[in-house]
């Protein structure tokens, strides 16, 4: 049984790891770079380290400091969150190696369901619909122009150990191939170490849809769908569950084939299946192999702690939970706040919180780790909170967020806290007139 976690994160994530372990009654060991000496995970963790100073690489991604952070404290599993090390699968494949429980799924999967072009291959053999273009690393222009003009432009060139937008290049005529192939592997290489690519068709108006799954290896259920469409430049910055894009039978349809998939594979905890939807038709995209940001939302309509869940599941091999006795409520949606100036190109706005206030009421949950005269660092992400509003139905749910947006205060620093609320308002999102391209060409960013 796991009696010590170490959380190998920080931030909002961390603090919401710290919370299930609480309440499952488990110790906390909270990892800490100086920079986040005065942090709040630190303050509410059981016990707490300091791993190195204020660069991640030299700290939340230096491995040999987490290890003996784990060595001193006697924490006897690591949860990593997301982000950071959570999908390195070297990380995990030392942890089992050393036979350190990971909560998460096998070095092995992680490995292969990182790797986009391996992930494409499986999720095909898996019985998931999957996006056209190639099926291996592109590294001769005159087989990516052969396999681009069989998929039609305009095209995708993805890095296939990435995400979050590095490393990808839309190619609307052939002329302009070369070029973005070229500075695409440059971008893998720079931010993922790896400069393999791979070309997909693109979609001109797809909205995104993702399935939350937890597996004991044996057995899986799903916590439904999320619509993570609204976005600016491959990061989201509202979610919502259940999709309002999706008719029942739709919805049905995709949520039995990712069980069915994941079913055949062997995976422990949790996971996400993410998909492109347009017309009516799914494709697979990627599988993220841990915890995602917007798991709360999921969290929301099923009533299912998805942390406490991964930590069942870590420390039991089982999944206590069947289908059926899940039941789905009402209407959820997040919203993303960062610290950034979205007037001025979304630039990250680091600095001191001189007043905060967090909203609360009917249907209002809030995963933060900022309090009053909290200073935002400038070496990490600027997401600095998470408001999570759940009504009866989609309307009263955005009503709920608009108010607890308004009651929302946090002074000194800038956020997109009022961005948010111009997305909802939008005639667009409320009549669902939008897809992943559309905030970028909205009227909302171009009158400021």
């Amino acid at each position: 049984m796991i009696r010590k976690v170490l959380i190998a994160n920080r931030g909002e994530i961390a603090v919401r790891i710290i919370r299930a372990c609480k309440e499952l009654d488990i110790k906390s060991v909270a990892v800490y770079s100086s920079a986040d000496k005065d942090a709040m995970h630190v303050q509410l963790a059981d016990e707490s380290i300091c791993i190195g100073p204020p660069k991640a690489s030299d700290s939340y991604l230096n491995i040999p400091s987490i290890l003996s952070a784990y060595e001193l404290t006697g924490a006897d599993s690591i949860h990593p969150g997301y982000g950071f090390l959570s999908e390195n699968y070297e990380f995990a494949k030392i942890l089992e190696d050393h036979k350190i429980n990971f909560i998460g799924p096998s070095a092995s999967l992680i490995k292969k369901m990182g790797d986009k072009i391996e992930a494409k291959k499986i999720a095909k053999d898996l019985g998931l619909p999957t996006i056209k273009g190639s099926d291996k690393a592109i590294n001769d222009i005159a087989i990516a122009k052969k396999i681009s003009d069989e998929v039609g432009y305009p095209i995708l060139i993805k890095a296939a150990g990435g995400g979050g937008g590095k490393g990808m290049k839309i190619v609307y005529e052939s002329r302009d191939l070369e070029k973005n192939v070229i500075e695409a592997k440059s971008e893998a290489k720079k931010f993922f170490n790896n400069d393999e690519v791979f070309i997909e068709k693109f979609f001109q108006n797809p909205k995104h849809i993702e399935v939350q799954i937890l597996s004991d290896e044996k057995k899986v259920i799903h916590l439904g769908e999320r619509d993570c469409t609204v976005q600016r430049r491959y990061q989201k910055l509202i979610e919502e569950s259940p999709s309002p894009a999706l008719n029942d039978r739709e919805r049905k349809n995709l949520l039995d084939v990712c069980v069915n998939s994941i079913s055949k594979l062997g995976y422990k905890g949790a996971g996400t299946l993410e998909f492109i939807y347009e017309k009516g038709q799914f494709f697979f995209l990627e599988m993220n192999t841990r915890l995602q940001v917007e798991h709360p939302v999921s969290e929301a309509v099923s009533g299912v702690d998805l942390v406490k869940r991964q930590i069942e599941i870590a420390s039991t091999n089982n999944l206590d939970l069947e289908q059926h006795e899940i039941n789905f409520t009402g209407h959820a949606i997040e919203c993303r706040i960062n610290a950034e100036n979205y007037k001025k190109d979304f630039q990250p706005c680091a600095g001191q919180i001189t007043s905060c206030h967090i909203p609360s009421g009917p249907g209002t949950r809030v995963d933060a780790a900022i309090y009053q005269n909290y200073v935002v660092q400038p070496f990490y992400d600027s997401m600095i909170a998470k408001l999570i509003s759940h009504g009866r139905d989609r309307k009263s749910a955005i009503s709920r967020s608009l108010r607890a947006l308004d009651e929302f205060v946090i002074s000194g620093i800038n956020t997109t806290i009022d961005l948010q609320q111009k997305i909802l308002k939008h005639e667009d999102f409320l009549s669902l007139r939008y897809d992943v391209n559309w905030l970028t060409k909205s009227d909302i960013l171009k009158k400021n």
